[in-house]
């Protein structure tokens, strides 16, 4: 059996078991309500409805309250110099349909249970992870550097003297060349 349901504004065909993404809903994470606004009830048995099948409904469970991915809205209008960059993300609740049940009694479960997610506490569980991997790095660089040998480091700083020095004659040379040219020409002219 499936179900025609309508709810913000839109339209969704639903069978018992699915998942289904909907505009945003004031309801708590893990509860239970019904969907009375049911268009038509499909199956062994059709009810369409004038607009709506009475005595008829939809039981669904919240699974997730979150934001859809990042969407980039962009507006330019060619050669007036007008362009607009924002982005958007769309608020929505995540439903998990329980059963459907028609207006003559008939009901179809769904044997499978619903998982709900609550997205904040994944957030935060994701931030502190990052937070503890940071700070075991920090140690592990830490302790990296004290063990390293105090021979290293006057190495490091002769080994950049010699290329401030190598860099130097590199710069020194081009002048040489240039002064080398100027006297050639001067020779030219006054051969002439």
């Amino acid at each position: 059996m499936y179900a025609i349901i309508k709810t913000g504004g839109k339209q969704y065909k639903v069978q018992a078991g699915d998942v289904l993404q909907i505009e945003k809903l004031d309801q708590d994470l893990g509860s239970e309500f019904n969907i009375d606004q049911i268009l038509m009830i499909g199956g062994d048995k059709a009810h369409v409805g004038t607009p709506i099948v009475k005595n008829a409904k939809v039981t669904v469970v919240v699974t997730k309250q979150a934001r859809t991915k990042k969407v980039i809205v962009f507006k330019k209008k060619r050669r007036q110099g007008y362009r607009k960059f924002a982005t958007h993300k769309q608020d929505f609740t995540e439903i998990f349909v329980k059963s459907i049940t028609s207006p003559d009694g008939q009901v179809s479960k769904t044997d499978s249970t619903p998982e709900v997610k609550d997205m904040a506490k994944l957030r935060l569980d994701r931030i502190e992870q990052k937070v503890a991997d940071h700070k075991a790095r920090v140690s592990v660089r830490n302790s990296d550097v004290d063990a390293a040998p105090a021979a290293k480091k006057p190495a490091k700083k002769a080994t950049a003297k010699k290329t401030a020095k190598k860099a130097a004659a590199k710069k020194a040379k081009p002048a040489s060349k240039r002064s080398a040219k100027k006297a050639a020409t001067k020779k030219t002219k006054k051969t002439k």
